[in-house]
């Protein structure tokens, strides 16, 4: 089975790491699985994050010409069917419906997001393209709950939707974590929504006792001295990891006592996943995105700020029977619902819906 898939805002096979690159990646890996021949039709990146008309009309010029390419290689090729991973406002997918329609065959996207806000402003014609996109698509998989929410309320009468859950690219857990070592905090700095999880970090340390927690840190980017700055008040119970590749990052996960990441509008956090399926337990913020990836349980309310987090994390450092119970509901849970094989029967099934039957 031939199928076509692209990414707009990022392509599974970009320089840059990232949880949409993973997240494409694991798509693709996933249809591979249920033994699809999966071709990445496209790596044009549509993303426009300034809201320039200028930029928008030269990337539509360059979508046409790229659609018309594409029809002439799906037409060779014997695609069955076309999918979009991650359509929205600012990345749109300016190629995939112009492509199925001309071949004829199913056009499928996963993680669309509707914002009928931005159909006004600077990026008024790419929202109303990803609108139209999306408004062409035989059916939709969404992600998140707050996704949907849209999606339902503007779904064509034909359209189908489907709730494929967040899944890590892999098809069995890793070892345990021994739950002996520092809390953990996994994430890009970079300013925006990053610094501001890293800005509630820091408040959170200032709660607790100094020299009772001990946090390591994975990863860089941009505002790294932002967020050395923002952990200097705590000295020696801070240890900078730096950026690990997937290697690096499972080895600090296989020691650490908790996960610690407030997950300030994030979209739902591959970290989250990959910290649970190594038996840790989360510190984190109950927010909309985050609690679709995390174990039941009890999660702060943002309005509870640092003190709720901090005494979390107490919590659990006191007491090394609740981070092994945790950590093995955690790790249930991922198992149950967040690995490949889960994923791989959503997307047989909304395959299915669509005449495309593996």
């Amino acid at each position: 089975m031939k199928l076509a898939f692209y990414a707009p805002l990022k392509a599974p096979n970009h320089a840059v790491p990232s949880g949409d690159r993973a997240m494409g990646r694991a798509i693709m890996n996933t249809l591979r699985y249920l033994g699809c021949d999966v071709t990445l039709a496209s790596t044009l990146r549509t993303r426009d994050g300034k809201g320039d008309a200028v930029v928008q009309r030269e990337l539509a010029q360059d979508a046409t010409q790229e659609a018309a390419r594409l029809i002439t290689t799906g037409r060779a090729a014997g695609w069955r069917a076309w999918i979009t991973y991650h359509n929205y406002y600012k990345a749109p997918d300016l190629i995939g419906p112009h492509v199925a329609q001309a071949l004829g065959i199913p056009y499928l996207q996963i993680e669309t997001s509707r914002a009928r806000k931005r159909l006004t402003g600077p990026w008024a014609e790419f929202a109303k393209t990803a609108e139209a996109a999306a408004d062409a698509a035989d059916i939709i998989f969404y992600l998140t709950e707050r996704d949907a929410e849209t999606l339902r309320r503007d779904a064509p009468v034909r359209q189908q939707l489907m709730h494929l859950r967040p899944f890590l690219d892999r098809v069995e857990l890793p070892a345990p974590s021994t739950l002996d070592g520092p809390l953990l905090s996994v994430g890009m700095m970079r300013r925006g929504d990053k610094l501001a999880s890293y800005q509630i970090i820091a408040e959170t340390l200032a709660e607790l006792p100094r020299n009772m927690v001990k946090l390591h840190i994975a990863g860089d980017g941009p505002a790294r001295a932002d967020v050395e700055m923002l952990m200097r008040p705590f000295g020696d119970d801070i240890a900078f990891l730096g950026a690990l590749d997937a290697h690096g990052v499972q080895r600090a996960y296989q020691t650490a006592s908790a996960l610690f990441w407030p997950g300030v509008n994030e979209a739902f956090g591959l970290t989250y996943l990959e910290a649970q399926a190594s038996g840790i337990p989360v510190v984190a913020q109950d927010r909309p995105g985050v609690r679709e990836v995390l174990a039941p349980g009890r999660y702060p309310e943002p309005d509870a700020g640092a003190p709720a987090l901090a005494q979390h994390i107490l919590a659990l450092a006191n007491a090394p029977l609740k981070r092994q119970y945790l950590g093995t509901q955690a790790r249930a849970h991922v198992c149950a619902h967040h690995l490949l094989p889960a994923a791989a029967k959503t997307l047989r099934q909304g395959l299915a819906a669509v005449g495309v039957n593996l």
